[in-house]
């Protein structure tokens, strides 16, 4: 049983006192109560929805909503419907619906083509989880994805259509019903002390490459002077392959032989380690154009019970080492659909993290939020119920600045601060962007830990450099331990690399983004 801290601060308290007041405000919904169902075999079925609509004929059935585009307009076409927020608050929704296309185009963009998608609306800005669905042409297939809406969302919107493609696709039996009713026991603080890990004033490094060197570790540890890397178990190669758990278990042995030798490095270089599992058990899934958790981390038991399992193997190979910092249990986790036999990542979390604990009662723990490890994910998020947990998020926040370029070759120029994505983003802004984080910290007792950061180095006018400064000094001011992402991994994230995209040979002088790392690197002291 864990001890929850009975003598909190007063800032915790009324924390403490809000998310619970925010809880209760809300009605909690049964598993399976439906906000939205329609067969379109009603003659007024299409009327609730606004935009491009027809009926044709359905699966099995008469009929159906249907949506064309036949080059029209490039943006795409959409058919849209106004659901119910305020019901929605706070719970996972699972939204439904038999799908259908001919002709489609390809994607300009991952995130574009055929949609499903709900848009929710909240004061911090949209959220656009969608069902990952192919171009061209398919037969009926059966589209499920669930959602986590925001107990803060003010409007949310069903989309089905195109977006930037042409083509014609056909929806049928939609329905959005509670998949898991919301959570009501928040737990109070953590008992005692922060937990840290760690007894130094402040962990500042970087995420580093699989292939890094041991002469570049002695140069980022001893003359940069870092105190961390984030080293990723990471698995190359072909997007979407299969992989049997058999085949896992051979890769993870060559990983763990490379971080045998990488940590008796670090100990020469008196740097720490996180070990961030970046690539759990189960094969990939790029049918979204994204590659985020495992494919079917959340759908197949025997894969999350081979998740623990691995983080079993991994805690009694390195119990007791004490250049490992941290196990961070998953990078950037995604749970776009858990099956019904399968923990969602908070149950899986909590679950690997016990079968850590019971093996070594010391090692930290460090864990990311669904989706995608963001900052807006910590905002509905609860800490497990595990002793000795870091929390920690990943900000690349404005992507359109942060990832200019990266996606779209032929995106414009976008400039920090300055207006991005319509919106004016400067450090007021990205302070916003970070309060969930701060308040999941202050409210829960809970020590964070900013995993990876970047901007992209041709960012115009120095603006990578402004960026970085801003929201290190944001980390400062609220005690978070950092890795910045990457030290010698990429060059686009490279600050040993000038501001020309066409330049891919380390700068003769230290840039200015190197400089600023530097500046805070040499306030480190060394475990």
């Amino acid at each position: 049983m864990k001890s929850w801290r009975s003598n909190f601060s007063v800032h915790g308290i009324i924390h403490a006192l809000l998310l619970c007041a925010s809880v209760s405000a809300l009605a909690a919904l049964p598993r399976g109560h439906v906000f939205f169902q329609s067969d379109f075999e009603g003659p007024d079925d299409l009327n609730p929805w606004s935009g491009r609509k027809q009926v044709e004929t359905g699966h099995q059935s008469a009929r159906s909503l249907c949506v064309e585009n036949r080059g029209a307009s490039k943006s795409g076409a959409s058919a849209s419907l106004t659901l119910p927020a305020e019901a929605m608050r706070g719970h996972v929704v699972q939204v439904s619906a038999w799908v259908k296309a001919q002709d489609v185009s390809a994607k300009p963009n991952p995130w574009n083509g055929v949609k499903l998608m709900l848009v929710i609306q909240t004061p911090e800005g949209p959220e656009y989880p969608q069902a990952p669905l192919g171009v061209g042409s398919f037969d009926w297939q059966q589209a499920v994805y669930q959602a986590r809406i925001p107990t803060n969302a003010t409007k949310i919107t069903l989309i089905a259509g195109m977006e930037q493609v042409t083509g014609k696709v056909w929806f049928d039996d939609v329905k959005i019903s509670v998949y898991r009713a919301m959570r009501t026991d928040v737990p109070a603080p953590v008992a005692g002390p922060m937990h840290k890990g760690h007894a130094l004033p402040r962990l500042r490094g970087a995420m580093v490459a699989p292939n890094l060197t041991e002469a570049s570790l002695l140069i980022f540890g001893q003359e940069w002077n870092a105190n961390v890397i984030r080293w990723q178990l990471i698995r190359h190669g072909k997007p979407g392959a299969p992989s049997s758990l058999e085949d896992y278990d051979a890769w993870l042995d060559g990983q763990l032989n490379k971080l045998d030798e990488v940590l008796g490095w670090c100990a020469r270089a008196k740097v720490l380690v996180v070990v961030d599992l970046h690539s759990p058990p189960g094969g990939k899934s790029t049918t979204s154009g994204y590659v985020g958790s495992d494919d079917r981390l959340f759908t197949d038991r025997k894969v999350q019970d081979k998740f623990v399992a691995v983080w079993e193997r991994i805690t009694k190979k390195y119990r007791g080492n004490p250049w490992i910092w941290g196990f961070d249990l998953a990078n950037e986790p995604v749970e776009d659909f858990v099956a019904e036999d399968c923990d969602d990542w908070q149950a899986l979390a909590e679950r690997a993290g016990k079968a850590v604990r019971a093996l070594d009662p010391d090692r930290t723990l460090i864990v990311e939020p669904s989706k995608w490890g963001g900052p807006d994910g910590l905002r509905d998020f609860l800490p497990i119920n595990v002793s000795k947990v870091v929390y920690s998020v990943h900000m690349y926040l404005p992507g359109e600045f942060t990832h200019q370029g990266v996606h779209r070759k032929d995106a414009p120029p976008v400039e920090y601060p300055g207006q991005i994505g319509g919106k004016r983003w400067d450090k007021a802004e990205l302070e916003r962007a970070l309060q969930p984080v701060v308040d999941f910290q202050k409210r829960f007792n809970v020590q964070i830990y900013m995993g990876e950061f970047s901007a992209i180095r041709w960012a115009p006018n120095q603006s990578a450099h402004r960026y970085l400064k801003d929201v290190i000094d944001i980390f400062e001011a609220h005690d978070w331990d950092w890795s910045y992402h990457a030290f010698r991994e990429w060059s686009g994230w490279s600050v040993e690399h000038t501001e020309d995209p066409q330049n891919n040979q380390p700068a003769a002088q230290p840039t200015e983004r190197q400089k600023l790392l530097q500046s805070w690197y040499a306030k480190n002291q060394k475990p």
